[in-house]
C-alpha cells in the first residue's frame, strides 16, 4: 500500500491548477510605440523605445523628427527628441 503522505491531495492539485491559470491571466506589460530621435554615428536616427535596432537613419534631425512624428501619430504614442549629447530635449505626445 502506498504512503499517503507523499501523494498530493485533490484539493492541493486544484489549488495549484487555479493558481497557474490565474498567473497566466495577469496582464503583461505592453510594449510602447514611443519613438526616440537619437544621434547615430554622424547622423540622426529614429528608434522605437526598447529596440536596439534603428527604424530609420537621416542626415538632418528635422527629417528624423518628422519621420518619428508620423509613426507616433499612427500609434498614438510619444516622440522623444534627444540632443547631440544624448540628453532629452523635448517630448511630444500624440494620445
Amino acid at each position: 500500500m502506498a504512503n499517503n503522505s507523499t501523494k498530493r491531495s485533490w484539493k492541493e492539485f486544484f489549488k495549484d491548477l487555479i493558481d497557474a491559470i490565474l498567473d497566466s491571466m495577469k496582464p503583461t506589460r505592453k510594449r510602447t510605440w514611443h519613438m526616440h530621435v537619437v544621434p547615430y554615428e554622424e547622423d540622426w536616427a529614429v528608434r522605437r523605445e526598447g529596440n536596439k535596432r534603428i527604424t530609420s537613419k537621416h542626415r538632418k534631425q528635422s527629417t528624423a523628427i518628422n519621420k518619428a512624428k508620423t509613426i507616433a501619430r499612427k500609434h498614438k504614442s510619444d516622440v522623444i527628441i534627444h540632443r547631440a549629447d544624448g540628453t532629452i530635449r523635448d517630448r511630444i505626445n500624440y494620445d
